[in-house]
Parts: structure tokens; C-alpha cells; sequence
């Protein structure tokens, strides 16, 4: 009887606890995030059914203030109010009466503003030391042969210094092996293979149709092309560009940067997109240098600008818009597809993917304007890098077209490219006066 009582009360806890768990307020506050963050000056709506006597205080005043007020008239549940006031960190405890309900972490960010682009620019990068692209045989007395391959050179490998010497021209390479071979010495190489640094030794071999001693090897140290600009930020001069690495046309290697400068282009004509074969702009470099090139990352190219370039649609700074904050549904572009004039287009984010880490391929778009769907069929190469809007905020950048539909792409989240740029989002403690 005892027990048969026992499994009655157990049965009855079960049913209510599901029964808490299944009902409204219990689901809205349990999907309420551990962790959020605000701008500096903004305020964030935490939407969530607490009962009415429950309060709110925050660990940091000054950073964070919470307020409460309801939505609407016919909702009884109130909603928090999150006031970020300073860059910072911020503890929110919820609490009904002396019970503790939840506690989340609030960053306060910095109130970043950059520039939007637009604007076409023709890149030309320089690599950091010789890239190695291939093999070829020399004529020797012995037959044919090519001593980077017997010295287990791979393609993709990227040459950085020769006897001790950095590379600086590809003129060096054949200078020192020249010397080398008359000299009868070997060549100590140190070549960067992926992320590792390896020391190789190389024997020059006299090539009986050049007349000298050589390497066997095709190597490449620049690359050029164009692209799209996706932000500028004036207090640090830095710039975000392209949303994708520039990489090796025949080894597909990401190009360590040595130097390189961004500049002035114009689009002379459009290949249109078609389903399995994309399009592409074709633009000529104009006079004038923008900007350098420091970086070649996953993200795009960046570097520092001499002074911001107006659009002729968006010439304010406006505000970053994190991955969080991005919705499904209608945004713009700005790109260039005639001449130097930033036109803005309607596209559609059709997916996005939260990431909490760094990575690609965070937005899929499709571009919906009639007039781009008509000029170029819709993503093409060249409009990569072009920044994404929503809401009035900057939030990403186009990256790829897909092959088989050149209507939609990928898009990535605006706040990777910001890093780095070496515009970190995350809370600054304000030095407190002394």
C-alpha cells in the first residue's frame, strides 16, 4: 500500500514537472541566452515570461543598467530592458524574491562605425619570397633533370631565403644559383611549406641550352586581379576588401603577402552569369594608389587606406551589425557594374549560419534586383567583397557565387572581417579617474 502510494506521488511529480517544462514562460526563459552583447550607447529587449515580482539588478551599474516594461497592453509579462552604457562587462542576476532564477553576462562593445565601400579596386600583391608552381628539366650531360625536384621541392612551397639571404626578386634566385654552381657549392634553402619552415639543400645544374646553372623550378612571387571594397574605418585607417583569400591561380596556395597596394579601377564590361559557369567583371587599374596590402586572410585583404572614399550612396559611417542581430529576408548590396558608379541592389538572405568561431560562408543570398539579375545574371567574380546591409547596419560581405546558380551566393558575417582588420569587438574597461 506504502509503495503503491509512493508511485502515485512520484507519477504526479512527473507529470507536473513535464508540464512545467511544456509551458510558455518555462520554454521562453529557458531559451534565453547565458551570454549577449550590446553596443556601447544601445539598448537590447530580453523577451521572456517572468513572473511579476521577479526583479532584475545589475553587477555593473555603470556599465549596464535594466529597466522592465511591458510590450504591449495585452501582454501581462513584462520584458527586460538592457541600457549598455560604457564599453565593459556586466553581470545580470534574476531573481524572485531572495531565489536566484538566472545570471547573464552582458559585453558592452565599443560603438563601432565604418565607412561602406562598393567601389571596384584593383589589387596587386606581392608574395614573401618566391611561390613554387612547378618543375621543369634542364639539358645536362647527364640527360634531363631537375634538381628542385630531386631536392623534394613541392608546388605550393614558398621559397624565403637562399644561403641565409631573403629573397627579395626573382631575379635573386637565378643570380645565386648562377654563382653557386660555378662555385661548385650546394644552396641552403629555408622554404616555408603550409605553416612549417623547413631547411632544404639544392645543387645547381648547368643548363647546356641557357648557359648557366640552374634550379629546375617555375616560381611566381605577384598576382593581380580585382575585386570589391567592403569597409573603411577612419580612426585606424584600416580597410576590409574581396570576403575571400587570394590564392595561387595554379596551385591553389594562399599567397603570403609581402607587399601589395590596392588601386583605382574601372569596370569596362560584364560577362554575365550563367547556371555552371560563372561571370565575371573586367575592369582596367586606374592612377592612383588607395591603400596597401598587409594581410591576405580567409576574410579578404587588408591593410591601411591614405583617406576614405565616398560611395556616392552611403558617405556616413554606420553601424556594425553582429551575426545575432542579422534576420532572414530583404538587404542590399553595393558594387560597381559600369565605370566607377556604386550602385545599390535588393537581395535576400535566405540562411545564416551562427558561427562562434571564425569561419566562411556564414549568410547564403540570392540576389532578388531586376536590373542586376538583367546586367550580370546575378553574383559574379569581381563582386566578391561587396558589403551587405540590413536594417541601416553593415553585416557581411559576398564571397561566392554558386556554380549552379549564379542568383545566390555566400555571404560572411561582417564582425570576421573586423578582426582581422584589427578591429577587435569585444569590451574595453574605460580607465576609472583618479
Amino acid at each position: 500500500m506504502f509503495l503503491n502510494k509512493q508511485k502515485g506521488i512520484g507519477a504526479i511529480l512527473i507529470v507536473f514537472t513535464i508540464l512545467v517544462i511544456m509551458s510558455t514562460p518555462f520554454r521562453d526563459f529557458a531559451s534565453i541566452p547565458t551570454e549577449i552583447r550590446v553596443f556601447e550607447g544601445k539598448s537590447s529587449v530580453l523577451k521572456f515570461s517572468l513572473p511579476v515580482s521577479s526583479t532584475a539588478t545589475s553587477s555593473n551599474p555603470e556599465v549596464v543598467q535594466v529597466g522592465r516594461f511591458d510590450q504591449d497592453e495585452s501582454e501581462a509579462s513584462p520584458a527586460m530592458n538592457v541600457e549598455a552604457l560604457q564599453s565593459g562587462i556586466a553581470e545580470l542576476q534574476f531573481k524572485l524574491g531572495s531565489i536566484p532564477l538566472k545570471k547573464i553576462k552582458v559585453n558592452v562593445l565599443p560603438d563601432i562605425k565604418v565607412y561602406p565601400g562598393g567601389q571596384t579596386i584593383g589589387v596587386k600583391l606581392n608574395s614573401a619570397g618566391a611561390l613554387v608552381v612547378g618543375h621543369h628539366f634542364i639539358e645536362t650531360d647527364q640527360g634531363k633533370v631537375s634538381p628542385g625536384e630531386e631536392a623534394n621541392l613541392r608546388v605550393g612551397d614558398v621559397i624565403l631565403k637562399m644561403n641565409g639571404n631573403k629573397i627579395e626578386k626573382l631575379d635573386d634566385i637565378g643570380d645565386i644559383a648562377n654563382e653557386a654552381g660555378e662555385n661548385g657549392e650546394d644552396i641552403k634553402l629555408e622554404i616555408l611549406r603550409g605553416k612549417e619552415k623547413v631547411n632544404i639543400t639544392i645543387q645547381p645544374r648547368y643548363d647546356k641550352k641557357e648557359e648557366k646553372y640552374r634550379l629546375g623550378l617555375y616560381i611566381r612571387n605577384s598576382a593581380a586581379g580585382v575585386g570589391t571594397l567592403t569597409f573603411y574605418h577612419e580612426e585606424s585607417g584600416a580597410y576590409g576588401a574581396l570576403g575571400h583569400v587570394i590564392s595561387d591561380v595554379d596551385t591553389q596556395k594562399p599567397i603570403l603577402v609581402g607587399d601589395g597596394t590596392i588601386v583605382n579601377s574601372s569596370v569596362s564590361s560584364i560577362e554575365k552569369g550563367a547556371q555552371g559557369q560563372p561571370g565575371e567583371k573586367f575592369a582596367r587599374h586606374e592612377d592612383g594608389v588607395l591603400g596597401d596590402i598587409k594581410k591576405n586572410t580567409p576574410f579578404g585583404i587588408f591593410g591601411h587606406m591614405h583617406q576614405k572614399l565616398n560611395n556616392g550612396i552611403l558617405d556616413e559611417a554606420i553601424p556594425i551589425g553582429l551575426s545575432e542581430e542579422i534576420e532572414k529576408g530583404p538587404a542590399h548590396i553595393l558594387t560597381v557594374v559600369e565605370g566607377q558608379k556604386v550602385e545599390k541592389f535588393d537581395i535576400e538572405i535566405t540562411e545564416i549560419v551562427q558561427q562562434k568561431f571564425p569561419a566562411t560562408k556564414g549568410l547564403v543570398i540570392k540576389v532578388t534586383d531586376p536590373v542586376l539579375l538583367e546586367k550580370t545574371g546575378g553574383i559574379i567574380q569581381g563582386m566578391s567583397g561587396s558589403p551587405i546591409i540590413q536594417n541601416g547596419k553593415l553585416v557581411g560581405a559576398v564571397t561566392h557565387v554558386f556554380v549552379n546558380d549564379p542568383t545566390s551566393g555566400y555571404g560572411c558575417f561582417i564582425e570576421w572581417m573586423l578582426q582581422d582588420a584589427g578591429i577587435e569587438l569585444k569590451p574595453t574597461e574605460k580607465p576609472k579617474a583618479s
